[in-house]
């Protein structure tokens, strides 16, 4: 069976999987979760506090709705997860300033230092999936992905 490009025209099964960008992209997402789990339980984190940390050092102070958004979960799973974060002592809620009735989730100290932990870790994984990218080829690889990601977002972020 010959390969059409990605965004092929045609049925499933003339295009094949392999030329389905949504079944690419699932696979993708479950290899690098899946290449992280083992590596995040021996650090005590699951993938869902290692995406609340990822994203609580790039963006802090998110409600648990924008944090939900930005790590890709489901508002209830967030909840959850922030909820034992917060035992953990890894995040604390504040109020927001100029209107307490907001609440917003910071990192402790001792969440700054697990994000810092797991960092490495995060960022081998990604080097070994853009193993087969050139360093050229990388940047162009993101963009590509951000644009696709703008076109069928449904929050300004």
């Amino acid at each position: 069976m010959s390969e059409e490009p990605a965004g092929g025209a045609g049925p499933l099964e003339v295009r094949g999987l392999e030329a389905f960008a949504p079944y690419l992209i699932n696979r993708i997402s479950a290899r690098y979760n899946a290449d992280l789990a083992a590596v995040l339980r021996e650090q005590g984190l699951t993938t869902a506090q290692m995406r609340a940390l990822a994203v609580l050092a790039v963006h802090p102070g998110l409600t648990i709705n924008a944090l939900a958004i930005y790590a890709v979960m489901e508002q209830s799973t967030m909840s959850r997860t922030v909820d034992a974060m917060a035992e953990a002592g890894l995040v604390e809620r504040r109020g927001r300033d100029g209107d307490a009735r907001v609440r917003e989730v910071v990192l402790t100290d001792a969440g700054r230092a697990a994000f810092d932990g797991v960092w490495p870790l995060m960022n081998a994984a990604e080097q070994r999936m853009l193993e087969g990218l050139s360093e050229a080829e990388r940047p162009a690889f993101v963009a590509a992905l951000r644009t696709v990601l703008h076109a069928i977002r449904k929050h300004d972020f």
